[in-house]
């Protein structure tokens, strides 16, 4: 399939007649033509197309389609029904009253050929650049960033299903590839056992038996992974995505005996399994992991949204700029917020949108981050830092590491009774580098205030610093957020709670569409230009800002604390 590229073209006149006619106050759609005109250009989709054959279908359009499409929350045929029967939508897409429209397979086939293409931030660059032009998004203002789970598109399996429906997913796809080949392979046993999906099972409730059926499993995937690997065996029965899959899983969740012969199935506690960063959960999504937060635990991805927040007025006041996002990351479930702090702002850094100011909450920040970000990007971090884990700060009534006085230049610390370290080490902690100062025993066996200070077996004080230059920046990092300056700018944080509440009750976020983290960012894409033009629609009627929902009783709560 071809594509030429080509302008938007001019809303027909009956069109543009029909269309004010029944809607004399507009709608979404009219209104981002009216106000926006053409936001995605052909020419940018050129890579996604070859040069012969069929002329495609405008990618521009079908990219404000698919907006449209989760701005309301459509499915494909929905979607494809309201090009054909809506008038608004014609409008924006500049169609005939008579124009037909097409078929709902085209959205899938187009959603495809941006993930194969690694297309998916260029629409909402698109639109940024497009807002960029009209003054609505610039760089160095202030942003904010938070990130929600995603629940994958899957059934959540238990080990036991997983196996069983892993293997049975691999027969599945080699009956249709290589027949003939499998024919010979599996007997009318496996064909019995193997037909169903899992879920069809009646799975035994004793753990013996479980147990002995994982087993089993495991023996019969072991050998058709055998049969694979023999000189008679096509080579290419290793390219199916299910095969691959399959000897992925079995890796993970098997291993053999000393002799090579027989299938052992993994336990945590004598064979060992892999960490939940890598840990397959189900063969038909290999990128969905499991996570927990707050007791709340599961399987998919995290989405990590930052939106401008300059205004943070919730009056009427249209003059401002509506609060747009400008980026979105997608991660596995499993992936730590503070390893996308980096990451996000060098993403900002390409869209030349980095802020001067960037609201994060705990999770993102380190002293290492505070430093990077101000150096790298010239950003100003301003995340509440991790205070003194120490049990002496646990039980807050002991010598917290901030009682003890450190000389970087001298190379030791002396406690508030007046005593000098001996030893100043370089070491390694965590993957990071760290400064272990340690007090004599001699000191600190009669010190009176040894309760007070360690209750080592040693019982001596040891401390475990960062290098000098992180261990200042936090320690000054801890000071300044107790300032009620630090405080007023930091509140503006808590509005991203109400973006991710809106884009998930608007699109739902919360719960992937697609399988495979590609597909997933893809959605976060979409759901992001339609939460954007949703709010700029809002701002071109003057609607003001919502402010934070409040219940009766907690309203009347408030006014008895005042």
């Amino acid at each position: 399939m071809s594509m030429r590229p080509r302008v938007l073209p001019e809303v027909p006149e009956q069109t543009a007649a029909v269309a004010r006619a029944a809607f004399p106050f507009g709608t979404l759609a009219m209104r981002i033509r009216d106000e926006l005109g053409e936001v995605f250009f052909d020419g940018a989709f050129l890579d996604a197309f070859g040069i012969r054959g069929r002329p495609a279908i405008s990618p521009g359009q079908l990219a404000m389609v698919t907006v449209l499409q989760f701005a309301e929350n459509l499915t494909d045929r929905q979607a494809a029904d309201a090009v054909r029967g809506r008038i608004d939508w014609k409008y924006l897409l500049g169609l005939e009253l008579t124009d037909p429209g097409f078929d709902f397979s085209v959205l899938s086939q187009f959603r495809t050929r941006l993930v194969a293409h690694a297309l998916q931030p260029m629409v909402l660059d698109m639109l940024l650049e497009r807002l960029a032009e009209s003054g609505l998004v610039k760089a160095r203002g202030r942003q904010r960033t938070d990130a929600t789970h995603v629940v994958a598109a899957v059934r959540e399996l238990n080990r036991l299903e997983m196996v069983g429906e892993t293997l049975r997913a691999a027969l599945e796809a080699l009956a249709a590839a290589a027949p003939t080949w499998l024919s010979e392979q599996i007997s009318p046993e496996l064909i019995t056992r193997y037909g169903a999906r899992i879920d069809e099972w009646r799975l035994p409730s004793d753990q013996t038996k479980r147990r002995a059926l994982g087993t089993q499993i495991g023996a019969d995937g072991w050998r058709l992974l055998q049969a694979m690997a023999s000189k008679t065996a096509p080579d290419w029965l290793w390219q199916i995505p299910a095969v691959q899959v399959l000897r992925q899983v079995w890796v993970q969740q098997y291993t053999l005996d000393a002799c090579g012969r027989e299938v052992i199935w993994r336990d945590a506690r004598t064979h060992g399994l892999p960490p939940g960063r890598t840990m397959l959960l189900s063969p038909y999504d290999t990128d969905a992991r499991h996570s927990e937060k707050r007791g709340r635990g599961w399987t998919g991805y995290k989405v990590h949204v930052t939106e401008t927040c300059d205004n943070t007025d919730t009056g009427p006041d249209a003059a401002q700029p509506p609060n747009l996002i400008i980026n979105v990351a997608t991660t596995h479930a499993a992936v730590d917020d503070s390893s996308m702090t980096m990451p996000i702002h060098t993403a900002l850094a390409q869209q030349e949108l980095l802020p001067a100011e960037h609201l994060m909450d705990a999770g993102y920040a380190s002293a290492a981050h505070l430093l990077d970000c101000h150096e790298k990007h010239q950003v100003r971090l301003i995340s509440p830092v991790r205070g003194d884990h120490s049990p002496q700060a646990r039980a807050r009534n002991g010598y917290q590491r901030d009682a003890f006085a450190i000389d970087f230049d001298a190379q030791q610390a002396t406690c508030p009774q007046g005593k000098v370290s001996t030893t100043w080490n370089q070491a390694r902690y965590n993957g990071e580098d760290v400064v272990v100062v340690t007090f004599p025993s001699s000191t600190c066996i009669p010190c009176p205030a040894r309760a007070q200070c360690t209750t080592s077996k040693q019982r001596r004080r040891q401390l475990t610093l960062r290098p000098r230059h992180l261990h200042e920046a936090l320690r000054d990092a801890r000071v300044e957020q107790t300032t009620q300056a630090w405080k007023d700018r930091y509140r503006h944080r808590a509005g991203i709670e109400g973006t991710i509440s809106q884009a998930t009750h608007l699109t739902g976020i919360r719960h992937a569409r697609y399988a495979g983290i590609d597909k997933v960012h893809l959605e976060h894409i979409f759901a992001a230009v339609a939460l954007n033009l949703i709010r700029l629609n809002a701002w071109w009627l003057g609607v003001p800002m919502q402010r934070t929902r409040t219940t009766h009783l907690a309203r009347l709560g408030l006014s008895l604390a005042a």
